[in-house]
């Protein structure tokens, strides 16, 4: 097991029985990297304020500083001489993710002009490319507008990931990997989504990032 998995079940036993499903998680999204893809991140509710701090963790660094190669900072160098050390040593690795819930402007358009459970739908048609992946956030696992996502990253050729309760709904037969996380409440549900996603970020950390 993954030295990051065992902590997270070490402190919270309970997700052991998740831990298959964060590994898969985990090994489409290195995958999706590895090959210049990117992540899209979706929910509603609290779970959008999920998706918000996924992309946080990811786009800069979590437990790392996460420097940048010499071979971009020798660039910058090369542009920039009196601004050079500034830019590059204010810069950090970044994993590509966007989340989309943050653009309220499209968002308010789309559900007001054409159909609001096609919200996330639009934008995974948008931005998504095949080898993407897609994580969708919902507690019940019915969310209409992240299911519709799903469905369209699925047609584009994305791997998609769902994070729900211990139920799966509807997303466990959609999505590629499902992590169901204990519980049947929403509030608990939550609290062990923010460990679950927290050691995915660190696991895909690990990955492409020295210390």
């Amino acid at each position: 097991m993954n030295l990051e998995l065992k902590k997270l079940v070490d402190i919270y036993p309970e997700l052991n029985r998740c831990s298959g499903d964060i590994k898969a998680a985990f090994d489409l999204i290195k995958k999706s990297y590895y090959t210049d893809g990117k992540l899209l991140v979706c929910g509603n509710g609290g779970s959008a304020a999920d998706s918000e701090h996924i992309v946080g963790e990811l786009m800069k660094g979590f437990n790392k500083k996460r420097p940048i190669p010499k071979k971009i900072r020798d660039k910058i160098r090369s542009l920039y001489n009196e601004d050079a050390k500034y830019l590059a040593d204010n810069l950090q690795g970044a994993l590509p993710a966007i989340s989309l819930v943050s653009h309220s402007a499209l968002i308010t358009a789309f559900s007001n002009d054409i159909a609001a459970d096609m919200i996330f739908a639009q934008q995974v048609f948008g931005y998504g490319r095949e080898g993407d992946v897609l994580l969708g956030l919902s507690t019940s696992g019915n969310s209409t507008n992240i299911i519709n996502a799903f469905k369209v990253a699925k047609t584009i050729g994305m791997k998609t990931i769902g994070m729900t309760g211990e139920d799966g709904g509807e997303m466990k037969d959609i999505c590629d990997v499902t992590i169901k996380a204990p519980g049947i409440l929403t509030p608990g549900i939550q609290e062990s989504h923010l460990p679950i996603y927290h050691v995915l970020c660190s696991m895909l950390e690990e990955e492409f990032f020295e210390q």
